[in-house]
C-alpha cells in the first residue's frame, strides 16, 4: 500500500469523524426545537439532556431574536445556530479533504 494512499484514507477518516459530529450537534439543535414545538415535558431526563448540549452548541445566539412567542424564539434562535453549525461542518470536511 503507498503512503500516498494510506495517507489519503486517513484525510477521509478525519473528513469523515468531522462530519459525524458537527451532524451529531445539528441533529441535538434540531431535536431541541421539536421538543420544544411538542411541548415536551421540561423535566424529563432526555429533555433535560437535549436542553443542555442544544444551550453547550447554541454559538450564543439563544436569545439573538426575542419574539413575543416563545416557541418562535426558539426555532429561530436555535434554527440559526444549526444552519451556522451545518455551514461550519461542510466548509471544514471540504478544507480537510482539500489538504488530503
Amino acid at each position: 500500500m503507498a503512503v500516498g494512499t494510506t495517507a489519503r484514507r486517513g484525510i477521509d477518516g478525519l473528513a469523515n469523524v468531522l462530519r459525524i459530529i458537527g451532524m451529531a450537534i445539528v441533529l441535538v439543535l434540531v431535536v431541541f426545537i421539536v421538543l420544544t414545538l411538542l411541548d415536551a415535558n421540561p423535566e424529563n431526563g432526555l429533555t433535560v439532556l437535549v436542553r443542555d448540549l442544544a444551550n453547550t452548541f447554541d454559538l450564543g445566539l439563544s436569545d439573538l431574536f426575542q419574539p413575543a412567542e416563545p416557541k418562535l424564539a426558539v426555532v429561530l434562535n436555535y434554527g440559526t445556530a444549526a444552519v451556522i453549525w451545518f455551514a461550519i461542518t461542510t466548509v471544514v470536511v471540504r478544507l480537510v479533504r482539500r489538504a488530503g
